[in-house]
């Protein structure tokens, strides 16, 4: 059986946004999306939909190597998926995608949140609860509670899950960079001498 991997990708981008959050939640990091490729190209999730208007929110397909990622923290997680899973979310998020203009940012299911009382709206998502409907969609991961009330910490320390970075995200790219144009050195003559004895 294939299996394919899929990343979780957790931030602090240090917007008034997240701080007044992290106010509420005591966690570092409290922007949650989803991934579908390790060099983090092909990033979703809800939020802003421009960098400058924290107020005009919905589906993201989100650039991390833009100025709102430029000082962030992150954590990085993967998790496995088998090609029926992994078929399943792509259709969930295509789904979502071809419609994006009519979903929303889930501003009341925050609220609901908060109190702790879901609130689901049609189409709508705040970024941890659509992380959390595409895995909970090809079943990944039984968050045993309501979608609606599942923040990025939740998205932490799951048995489903394997922490793979922390650190400056910008550190993360710096990283992969190295190990991708690290080249084993050549075999020393004296070597090859003696291999062929």
């Amino acid at each position: 059986m294939t299996v394919r991997k899929g990343y979780i990708l957790l931030t602090d981008t240090g917007t008034l946004f997240t701080r007044l959050i992290r106010l509420y939640t005591k966690k570092p990091y409290n922007h949650a999306s989803i991934a579908f490729d390790s060099n983090l190209t092909e990033v979703y999730s809800f939020g802003r939909k421009s960098a400058g208007n924290p107020f005009v929110g919905g589906f993201i397909k989100e650039d991390v190597n833009s100025e709102l990622f430029h000082h962030a923290g992150c954590v990085i997680y993967s998790f496995t998926a088998t090609d029926e899973q992994w078929q399943t979310m792509n259709r969930y998020l295509k789904t979502i995608e071809a419609q994006k203009e009519d979903y929303r940012y889930n501003c009341l299911g925050l609220i609901g949140f908060i109190v702790k009382r879901p609130i689901n709206r049609k189409k709508a998502f705040f970024c941890s609860q659509f992380v959390a409907s595409i895995l909970n969609e090809c079943n990944i991961v039984d968050f045993g509670k309501p979608l609606s009330l599942i923040s990025p910490g939740d998205l932490q320390n799951l048995a489903e899950f394997q922490l793979i970075y922390q650190g400056a995200l910008k550190g993360y790219h710096e990283k992969r960079h190295f190990l991708a144009s690290y080249v084993t050195p050549p075999i020393l003559e004296t070597e090859r001498h003696k291999s062929r004895i």
